[in-house]
C-alpha cells in the first residue's frame, strides 16, 4: 500500500512517476508535521520550506496540518481569519506552480460575521489552481474547548473536496470530524480513496490514542487510505499517521516537527477491496441530519 520514502533518505532509483501495467499511477505524499505560530509570515516560512523538501523528493502532494496559516492553542477565531485572495493561499498557489507539488492546508477564513470565523481546509493542484474548499462541519466543542464560541461550520450539504491525483482520488475531513464516522463515508460515497485530514489534535488523556485509533477505524470501515497530518508542538499531539485500507499503520511521526514521504499504490488499494467488498455489502447510506433549532 505504502512504502516510507524518509525524506532524507529517497533512493534515487525510485521513479517519481510509478504506473503499473494498467495506467493506475502511485501517488507520493509528504506529511509535513509543522509546528505553528500565531505569526503568519514565520508559518509560510516553514511552508515554503516543506514544499521544497516536497519537490525535492518528487512528492506529488504535500498535507499540511489544520490552521496552517495561523494559530494559538487558546483557540483561534477572526483575528486569525484571511480570504481565499490573502497572503497564505497566494503563497500556496505560488509555491505549487512553482514546485508542482499539490497542497492540501489548513487555515481561517472569514465568517459571516465580524466575531466570527470559519475553520477551512484549501486543496490546490500542481499548477497552483484553487480546487476547492473544505469548511469544517463538526466544530470542536468537547474535552474542554468550544470552537463555536468563535467559529461557524461548515454546510452539512456542501459538495464534496475531492482532489484526482494519479490513480487515487484524495478526500478532504478535518481534525475533529475524524471522530463522525458519517463525514469519511460521505466521501467515499463521492469516490474518494484517500481520506486526508488535516488537524491540530489537542493533547490530554487519551488524546494521542484516540487519534491513532480512529484514524485506524476510518480506514478498516471505508477499506481506504487514511493519512491523518497533525500539527507539532505544546498542546497538540503531533503524531501524524498513514494508514492502509486493512488497518495497518504504514507511516508513524512522533512529538515533533518532522516531514516524511511515502508513496501510495492503487494496485494496493484495489486488492484490499477485493478481499474485503465491505463496502459493496452495506445496507444503508449516509445522509446530512436536518439542522438542530
Amino acid at each position: 500500500m505504502a512504502r516510507d520514502r524518509r525524506t532524507d533518505a529517497l533512493p534515487d532509483a525510485q521513479a517519481d512517476d510509478e504506473t503499473d501495467e494498467q495506467g493506475a499511477a502511485s501517488v507520493r505524499v509528504t506529511i509535513g508535521q509543522l509546528e505553528i505560530a500565531n505569526d503568519h509570515a514565520a508559518n509560510l516560512l516553514a511552508v515554503g520550506s516543506a514544499f521544497a523538501e516536497a519537490s525535492r523528493v518528487g512528492s506529488d502532494l504535500l498535507v499540511l496540518p489544520e490552521y496552517t496559516s495561523g494559530y494559538d492553542r487558546r483557540g483561534v477565531g477572526p483575528e486569525h481569519a484571511e480570504p481565499l485572495d490573502g497572503p497564505f493561499v497566494r503563497s500556496l498557489a505560488a509555491s505549487a506552480a512553482e514546485t508542482g507539488v499539490a497542497v492540501v492546508a489548513g487555515t481561517t477564513l472569514p465568517g459571516s460575521r465580524p466575531d466570527r470565523a470559519v475553520n477551512a481546509v484549501v486543496a490546490l493542484d500542481a499548477s497552483g489552481s484553487l480546487v476547492g474548499v473544505y469548511r469544517k462541519v463538526h466544530l470542536y466543542d468537547a474535552f474542554g474547548q468550544r470552537e463555536s464560541d468563535r467559529l461557524e461550520p461548515g454546510a452539512v450539504d456542501a459538495p464534496p473536496l475531492l482532489l484526482r491525483l494519479g490513480g487515487l482520488t484524495f478526500g478532504v475531513l478535518t481534525c475533529y470530524d475524524l471522530r463522525f464516522p458519517e463525514s469519511a463515508r460521505l466521501l467515499v460515497d463521492a469516490g474518494a480513496d484517500v481520506l486526508v485530514c488535516p488537524a491540530a489534535w489537542a493533547d490530554g488523556p487519551l488524546k494521542a490514542d484516540h487519534w491513532r485509533t480512529l484514524a485506524r477505524a476510518r480506514a478498516i470501515e471505508n477499506t481506504a487510505v487514511v493519512v491523518a497530518v497533525g500539527q507539532a508542538g505544546k498542546g497538540v499531539t503531533g503524531r501524524s499517521l498513514l494508514v492502509g485500507p486493512d488497518g495497518q499503520v504504514g507511516l508513524e511521526l512522533s512529538e515533533r516537527p518532522e516531514l516524511r514521504t511515502a508513496d501510495i499504490d492503487p494496485r494496493a488499494l484495489a486488492g484490499v477491496r477485493e478481499r474485503n467488498p465491505s463496502l459493496a455489502n452495506r445496507r444503508y447510506v449516509v445522509r446530512p441530519a436536518e439542522p438542530r433549532s
